[in-house]
């Protein structure tokens, strides 16, 4: 049997590249050179392609017109297959994809939701739909497609889409100041988000679009992720930490200070491990047992989105 080995694909939005490290070693394995500051990304329910958002600006903060395409990479064979321009939608952030295997693209700038129905072959989008905020960073996804939740920094809205019927109006919701985390849960009727600005976290019901729940955070709560056995980790950027916060009443039940800033973060498929990005070029491995760090590894400059894959030994 062709013996395997568990793959970290990272974005390394500094090093304007997309990156391959062997999980056990910490060894970079490969990278490809991609254009100027690429940034969230996400695979294919294969794991044939990912697919890279050029972002094109560093930081939400930063001015600028940002890019315009979506970087195709084989992943097995480590190569950028094609440029997929999706012009004028421009400063491509936040990325899902749905069981099915359809693309949505959510444009920062024109707060727009675009659709790739065929991502492998589609040379433009299939369809667009405006997401009724301002400033939209990152989004939900149902697992259908049907529905999208957008997080908008500077309307403060999380705003509920049809991505797929443009004649039904964005329902917005006002949790809080600069909503940008999100978490939904297994069931699809709870949406958890973290407000960047007031501190605060909150749950809001999916169908009425009203916050059921809010809760203070740690300062700055900047992004959120559901664990598969529920738990809710949450990046406290300012604080330099991470938050383990029970999603039933949003209440911390652990803390754990870190040595640099969470960026992001992603789970491992199987072992009770999380992959946490920081500001300090390094990846730390975190084990959601014990809620410590175990190791970390070196990364090139600003190590951003992951996700673990499986490849072949030498491929």
């Amino acid at each position: 049997m062709t013996p395997f080995r568990d793959t970290l694909l990272l974005v390394e939005k500094c090093s304007h590249c997309f990156s391959y490290y062997d999980i056990e070693s910490g060894q970079r394995l490969h990278s490809i050179a991609l254009g100027e500051f690429p940034h969230e990304f996400v695979a294919d329910p294969e794991g044939r392609f990912a697919y890279v958002g050029h972002y094109g600006v560093e930081t939400s903060g930063h001015i600028g017109a940002g890019g315009t395409a979506i970087f195709q990479i084989d992943i097995a064979a480590k190569r950028l297959v094609r440029t997929i321009e999706l012009a004028p939608f421009n400063r491509l952030h936040g990325m899902q994809m749905d069981r099915d295997g359809r693309l949505y693209v959510l444009s920062e700038d024109r707060a727009q939701l675009v659709v790739l129905d065929h991502p492998a072959t589609d040379t433009a989008p299939r369809r667009a739909v405006p997401v009724g905020g301002i400033k939209s960073h990152l989004f939900a996804l149902t697992r259908d497609g049907q529905t999208a939740f957008a997080m908008n920094l500077l309307s403060h809205t999380v705003t509920r889409v049809r991505p797929h019927d443009a004649t039904v109006a964005p329902l917005a919701c006002m949790p809080g100041e600069k909503p940008e985390g999100y978490a939904l849960s297994a069931d699809e009727k709870t949406l958890y988000v973290t407000c960047r600005w007031s501190n605060t976290l909150c749950a809001i019901d999916t169908e009425s679009m009203q916050v059921v729940r809010r809760a203070p955070s740690r300062d700055d709560a900047t992004r959120l992720y559901l664990y598969r056995d529920g738990r809710l980790v949450v990046t406290n950027y300012g604080d330099r930490s991470l938050s383990i916060v029970d999603p039933h009443t949003l209440e911390e039940l652990a803390h754990v200070p870190m040595p640099a800033r969470a960026i992001a973060l992603s789970y491992h498929p199987e072992r009770p491990i999380a992959f946490v990005s920081q500001d300090d070029d390094r990846v730390g491995i975190f084990d959601m047992d014990t809620l410590k760090f175990s190791r970390f590894i070196a990364t090139q400059r600003e190590p951003d989105v992951s996700c673990v894959v499986r490849l072949p030994e030498g491929a």
